[in-house]
């Protein structure tokens, strides 16, 4: 009898020992082509047919090359796909729930903790002006009245402070109240979804996005890219808002309409935006984002890179999802946990590995 095969469908230099502890279990590996090298053309007749054996799927994110439903139905042995990522805007994963295949995301603490120290760092370096202070001093200038920044905390003098926007309120967006708890700032926050314990446990108040939208100084995105969730900030909600806020968006591209935010910014509707994550990548070079000067901060889609990190240690929880659902068991990390009980009437207790 075969082994059972995984494939690695977007490999970023898997550690030895990762490999190591597959192939000790009895699995077979196969890879696919690199993130950044797979066509960005016609693709699933290919990908169906590289899947069509593989009882799990491994990888990082490859969003412009999606596992859609077509190439899950080609798999009728697999269990799981296991991300090294948060997000799974690359997966149809009501079509995964549908064909009974677990979804596991890797919301690790260097990954989403990453993400919210970044935030953090925007927040302050627009709030603060220091990408404007250094230019200035670059070019010959000393302490220029309109170089002013805000204060971010509640005074003694009676200044109130700002009020920051959450729109999310999971892993991510808890890390980020957490580290403000000391600015004596007002933190709200919109998840519908979230448990109202949470909001008590972070000292957030809770309310509405329009509510959110209104009220906040920054509005800053941490929620995955879903049906509801995809262009949340258009023209409509911009209309919303205070025209000396500021957007920051280390979510999805796809969470704010970055023409309308532009414009917004433009036009003076906006005090300006910092984005680490856009709606196409890498950003098209006649992005009206770039005309836009130190007005928009932006970064890569690299929140959550950092030394020493990077994607090792959602590898290792990828690794351990994958074991888990060849072994017959449901592990920890499933995203779509609407599947569990099909899952387990299909492939419980059945175990592929030694």
């Amino acid at each position: 009898m075969s082994k059972p095969n995984v494939l690695i469908y977007a490999p970023r230099e898997e550690p030895k020992d990762i490999l190591d502890r597959l192939t000790s279990a009895g699995v077979d590996i196969s890879y696919g082509e690199k993130a950044w090298q797979m066509p960005r053309t016609d693709f699933e007749a290919d990908f169906a047919a590289v899947t069509r054996d593989k009882v799990a799927l491994m990888g990082t994110s490859i969003r412009h090359t999606p596992i859609t439903r077509a190439i899950m139905a080609e798999a009728q042995r697999l269990r799981v796909i296991a991300k090294y990522t948060v997000g799974v805007d690359d997966i149809d994963t009501d079509a995964a729930t549908d064909l009974g295949i677990m979804v596991c995301h890797a919301p690790t603490e260097s990954n989403c903790f990453g993400v919210a120290e970044t935030t953090m760092a925007m927040m302050l370096a627009m709030l603060k002006r220091v990408v404007q202070r250094d230019r200035e001093v670059r070019e010959g200038k000393w302490r220029e009245p309109h170089m002013a920044t805000t204060f971010l905390g509640a005074r003694e003098d009676g200044y109130p402070g700002i009020t920051i926007g959450l729109v999310g309120l999971g892993r991510i967006a808890t890390r980020v109240s957490q580290l403000l708890a000391p600015w004596r700032v007002k933190v709200i926050a919109y998840d519908p979804y979230a448990e109202p314990s949470r909001f008590q446990l972070t000292g957030v108040r809770r309310v509405d996005y329009e509510t959110l939208l209104r009220e906040s100084d920054v509005v800053s995105f941490h929620v995955v890219l879903t049906k509801e969730t995809r262009f949340m900030l258009r023209e409509e909600q911009i209309k919303l808002m205070k025209p000396s806020a500021i957007i920051i968006n280390t979510a999805r591209g796809k969470v704010i309409d970055e023409a309308a935010v532009a414009k917004a910014i433009a036009e003076g509707r906006l005090r300006g935006a910092a984005i680490d994550a856009f709606e196409e990548e890498p950003l098209g070079m006649d992005s009206p984002l770039r005309q836009l000067g130190d007005k928009v901060l932006m970064s890569p889609h690299s929140a959550s890179f950092n030394e020493g990190g990077e994607l090792r240690p959602g590898i290792q929880w990828a690794l351990r999802a994958v074991l888990s659902a060849l072994r017959g068991e449901v592990p920890d990390n499933v995203y779509n946990k609407d599947v569990i009980p099909r899952w387990r009437e299909k492939f419980g207790g059945t175990n592929l590995i030694s």
